[in-house]
């Protein structure tokens, strides 16, 4: 008797970095973490896990603290972007906690040293976790200031040999201009990174774009608002756009 196993679709790939932003976590508040929110995200996460997808993840701060914001209000630069790391790791606390209650083994690695709460990053080390199948979220960055979540996470999917970054969003892709504002506005299935720099896309900061970009990594964007989508994508199904060569 099948156990259905066999109806399941292979996924397009094998390992993956999902990018979220610290908003997404936010649910309708407009500030700090919303419960529900994380176990719903959470839930997504573990769909894909179950297909037998290795993946790690990367949170935004700005549903708690952005760098650049409070810097723009005369906080010193360096001092805005270690305050909105530290945001980074209490996200990925809470992200933690809501996949340790669906049963996923799952581990915060932090570029700052916290080991009350995190492990320090080892590549090797995060890199056995994957293939144990534990999600490992990264957090607090790369360590260091002038660098956002997004460069992080283009530099750790390289480092773990992702074979493409997940970057979940409010909308289903990378339109030419915001959807939100402009009736109009058109969706890509496909763009280059050199289209995305040139027309200022802002898919990711362009640090991050450049570095996918030297590396071959795919970055695929879509909607984290549709119930089910990460996994459809990974099955080969749902909308998107895919930022390649």
């Amino acid at each position: 008797m099948s156990d259905g196993s066999a109806d399941q679709p292979k996924p397009a790939y094998n390992r993956v970095l999902l990018k979220i932003s610290g908003e997404a976590l936010m649910g309708d508040q407009g500030y700090g973490l919303h419960p529900p929110t994380v176990e719903r995200i959470a839930r997504e996460v573990k769909a894909v896990r179950d297909l037998g997808v290795e993946i790690c993840m990367v949170i935004g701060g700005g549903n708690i603290f952005r760098g650049l914001q409070g810097s723009a209000q005369g906080m010193e630069r360096t001092t805005a972007d270690y305050m909105g790391m530290l945001a980074t790791v209490m996200n990925a606390l809470a992200m933690q906690s809501a996949l340790e209650e669906m049963g996923v083994f799952c581990r915060v690695v932090s570029a700052i040293r916290m080991d009350e709460v995190a492990e320090p990053y080892i590549r090797r080390r995060a890199v056995r976790h994957l293939e144990k199948k534990r999600v490992i979220i990264f957090a607090a960055g790369t360590g260091n200031p002038y660098f956002t979540t997004d460069t992080a996470a283009t530099l750790r999917a390289n480092e773990m040999a992702c074979e493409a970054i997940f970057k979940g969003t409010k909308v289903d892709g990378v339109y030419d201009k915001d959807p939100v504002k402009h009736d109009d506005a058109v969706r890509y299935d496909e763009i280059s990174y050199d289209d995305c720099l040139v027309k200022n896309l802002k898919v990711m900061d362009a640090s991050a774009i450049a570095l996918a970009r030297d590396n071959d990594l795919p970055i695929i964007v879509f909607s984290l608002d549709e119930p089910g989508g990460f996994r459809g994508i990974l099955a080969g199904q749902g909308t998107y756009t895919i930022v390649h060569g």
